[in-house]
C-alpha cells in the first residue's frame, strides 16, 4: 500500500513429502505491525509446513497468539494421490481452476471460516479435492476485489495472470497479493 514500509501480506510455496504447501498470509491491518504478524505466520508455515494443515493451522494460531493475528489459506498439493486438501481462515479468497472440465465442474471456490488466526480461531475442516496436471489454484488477499474470480484464464502462464489479476483488481486502499500456482503433477 502507498505510504507504508512493510507489506502485510506474504505468502510461501515450499515443496514438501511429495508435493507443496502454498499459502498466503495477510496481517490484520497494514505497516509494519500487520507485517511481523505476516512475517510469523510464515516463518511457522516454513518450520511445520511438513505436517497435516489442521496442525500447521494450529502452530500458526499458537505462534501468533500476542500480536495483531492474521487471516491465511493454505493448500498443500499430495501429487502421489492426486488431492489438494485446503484451508481458509478470514479473507483470503481461493479458486482452484480445473484444466480439463469435462468429468469435472470447472472449479472449485475455498469455503473459509470467518475468524482470526492467533486471536478468535474458529472450528475449521479441511476439504480435500482431486487435482489434475494444468489445474490452477488462485489465492488473493482482502485488497483485491471479488471480481477477479470472473476474470480466470488458465492458458496465462501463473505469473502474468497473477500480474493481471492484480493490476486489473487490486483495490489500491489496502496491501494486496495474487498467488497463482499450476499444478504439474507427480515430477
Amino acid at each position: 500500500m502507498a505510504g507504508q514500509r512493510e507489506s502485510g501480506d506474504l505468502h510461501l510455496v515450499k515443496s514438501v513429502d511429495g508435493g507443496a504447501l502454498v499459502a498466503v498470509v495477510d496481517g490484520l491491518g497494514h505497516g509494519e505491525d500487520a507485517a511481523f504478524a505476516s512475517k510469523t505466520a510464515v516463518g511457522t508455515l516454513e518450520r511445520y509446513g511438513h505436517e497435516p494443515p489442521l496442525s500447521v493451522l494450529q502452530r500458526c494460531h499458537e505462534a501468533l497468539i500476542g500480536t495483531r493475528g492474521v487471516v491465511l489459506s493454505l493448500a498443500r498439493f499430495d501429487s502421489t494421490r492426486g488431492m489438494m486438501t485446503w484451508l481458509g481462515v478470514g479473507n483470503v479468497e481461493g479458486l482452484l481452476q480445473h484444466a480439463d472440465w469435462s468429468e469435472r465442474s470447472a472449479r472449485a471456490t475455498l469455503v473459509t471460516r470467518g475468524g482470526i488466526v492467533g486471536g478468535d480461531l474458529p472450528a475449521v475442516q479441511a476439504a480435500v479435492v482431486p487435482v489434475a496436471p494444468g489445474d490452477t489454484l488462485v489465492f488473493a488477499t482482502d485488497g483485491v476485489r471479488h471480481e477477479f474470480t470472473a476474470e480466470i484464464s488458465i492458458s496465462e502462464p501463473p505469473q502474468r495472470l497473477a500480474d493481471q489479476i492484480l493490476a486489473r483488481f487490486g483495490k489500491g486502499t489496502d496491501d494486496a497479493l495474487v498467488l497463482v500456482a499450476r499444478y504439474l503433477g507427480h515430477r
